[in-house]
């Protein structure tokens, strides 16, 4: 049967799919920042430094890293559904821990929990949007996830913040657990929504030769580790964008601090609405190379511009909004770059092992770029960041030209 004569996938099916998965999406990055906003509160109360937090982060996301490369394996055998409930019970189990909490070893050791919960997302969330989406409604389906990320990164600061402010910290750590359990809750009542079937394995004829397949034989495929090289180098500049750039920009340029504290919100904002057009864009599956290239191309000169050029302070905002729109075109064409490169058996194991970058990117590099701050080295700061966006464009591209070459040896 041909693709023209197959059923057409019903709109408010894979609607309610994309909704689902974006939802439990926004509690991933919901997740990233339970502590952060509450550092301030934090600090005086268990008597650390801010570099002790810090370090709490560390333990999150290296344990994010190690699960999520692990969790492409359970949901390829297991299915998505049942390993996406458990992150988020882990993740609901970990906010009222941190609530609970009476030292700062109990923190460390619910950043764990914590870290766990989140790494199981994107080997799930991509799967079910790969297998269940219509091919001509994943550019949005993508877009949809990216803004979902992006809102839940917002909603964790302006929830907590003003719940410990009007109650106190365990108030507001109680409250996201709530929040957690409340969308567990909803998937489960929407379940059969999110059911696929499981793959199985090919047989193998008798007479033939060919060596089986092994649940690791993805991993030489060229394309895979150019995939997670792209996601390290995404994920620092994304953290150079979220810690340092607002202060290294108020520093250089004299921006108000108001004005610097909302840097970043315009960056999200814009972002998001960069991502609603990327979903368009990425609707041509052979253009979302160039169209990664092109995005962080612009990204990195408005980032040179911040880092040398005579900027007044109040443009600074608007040239970050400019920056987090471009970025955000590429959100979606950035997603099907990685689907591409993932053959049909290995989903879930691929986006366990790409998306592990993310990870280790946003442990590594901000210990790189904190550095540069501390010696007062502002415009080193916005040079490194056009330089990562910089290595993205021609991480985007080798991804390409490694998967039209491996292409014909895999079929």
């Amino acid at each position: 049967m041909n693709s023209a004569t197959l059923p057409a996938v019903p709109w408010r099916r894979d609607a309610t799919v994309i909704g689902l998965v974006g939802v439990a999406h926004s509690i991933s990055h919901f997740s990233q920042l339970l502590l952060a906003p509450l550092f301030p509160w934090l600090k005086d109360v268990f008597g650390v430094s801010y570099a002790e937090l810090g370090f709490l982060l560390t333990v999150f996301f290296v344990v994010s890293c190690i699960v999520q490369a692990a969790a492409g394996f359970w949901v390829d055998k297991f299915g998505p559904r049942p390993v996406l409930f458990i992150g988020l019970a882990l993740i609901g189990t970990a906010a009222l821990g941190f609530a609970a909490s009476t030292s700062y070893a109990m923190l460390a050791a619910f950043s764990v929990l914590a870290g766990i919960g989140n790494g199981v997302f994107h080997p799930v969330d991509y799967t079910l949007l790969n297998k269940k989406i219509a091919k001509a409604r994943l550019g949005h389906a993508y877009s949809v996830h990216g803004i979902s990320g992006s809102l839940g990164w917002a909603l964790a600061p302006a929830m907590l913040v003003p719940l410990t402010m009007a109650y106190s910290w365990r108030v507001a750590l109680v409250c996201a657990a709530v929040l957690a359990f409340a969308v567990l809750a909803l998937l489960v009542f929407k379940r059969d929504q999110l059911s696929i079937e499981l793959a199985a394995a090919p047989a193998k004829a008798a007479h033939d030769a060919t060596p089986a397949e092994g649940a690791f034989d993805f991993l030489r495929i060229p394309a895979v580790w150019m995939c997670f090289g792209f996601f390290f180098f995404y994920a620092g500049a994304l953290s150079v964008v979220q810690t340092f750039a607002p202060e290294a920009a108020r520093q250089l340029h004299g921006v108000p601090t108001h004005l610097a504290a909302i840097c970043l919100t315009i960056y999200m904002v814009c972002s998001a609405s960069g991502m609603l057009v990327g979903g368009f864009l990425a609707r041509d599956p052979e253009r979302c190379e160039r169209i990664v290239g092109i995005a962080f191309g612009v990204a990195a000169g408005l980032a040179l511009i911040v880092a040398y050029g005579a900027v007044p302070a109040l443009a600074v905002p608007v040239l970050f909004g400019v920056m987090g729109f471009v970025s955000g075109t590429a959100g979606p064409s950035r997603d099907l770059i990685v689907k591409r490169a993932a053959p049909d058996n290995a989903t879930g194991r691929v986006y366990g092992v790409v998306y592990a970058g993310l990870d280790i990117g946003q442990a590594v590099v901000p210990l790189v770029i904190g550095r540069l701050m501390d010696l007062g080295q502002f415009s080193t700061v916005w040079l490194a960041l056009a330089l990562l966006q910089a290595v993205l464009i021609g991480s985007a591209l080798s991804v390409g030209r490694a998967r039209r070459t491996v292409a014909p040896v895999l079929a």
